[in-house]
């Protein structure tokens, strides 16, 4: 063996020193990308309730419409039962309240209603709306820079022809 090469150090003997000035990097890294990702995860949650809600807003008002159906002796009271069961579908929406739903329902009619071919009949529409803005499912982050991005009300209508 030469003598030139003889006292050269071995390469993994200097690995320890080199470890030991990389010991922080990745409490660094983690710090830069965690709240990326955090950010990330929180929008996904957020907007996939957001769009729970307004399904379950729109199977609310289809479900309270196909109620209006229901044979009942007199107009008011399929009106009733329209919204008496839209909101009982809706009634999740209002769990941490103390059970009190905060999703509202209206009817509307019945009124008379154009169909395609030009002829009336008599229709009933229900609304169903939940105030997002004020009740939120998922708190808000930052505050008031997060509402910007969150609707302040969900709503669905649906409309039957009861005639």
């Amino acid at each position: 063996m030469s003598e030139k090469y003889k006292y050269a150090p071995h390469p993994d003997k200097d690995r320890g020193a080199r470890n030991f000035t990389q010991r922080g990097i990745a409490a660094i890294e983690f710090a830069l990308v965690f709240p990326a990702f955090f950010i990330l995860l929180y929008g996904i949650i957020t907007y996939v309730l957001i769009f729970l809600a307004q399904q379950s807003l729109a199977l609310a008002a289809e479900e309270g419409a196909r109620a209006a159906l229901r044979y009942a002796t007199t107009d008011s009271l399929r009106l009733t039962n329209a919204c008496s069961t839209a909101t009982q579908l809706v009634s999740w929406l209002g769990s941490g309240t103390g059970g009190v739903s905060i999703a509202t329902c209206s009817t509307v009619g019945p009124a008379t209603c154009t169909l395609p071919v030009g002829s009336t009949a008599r229709c009933i529409t229900v609304n169903v709306s939940y105030p997002y803005g004020s009740k939120p499912l998922v708190p808000l982050l930052l505050g008031s820079m997060m509402s910007v991005a969150v609707p302040t009300t969900l709503a669905s209508s649906a409309t039957v022809q009861i005639d």
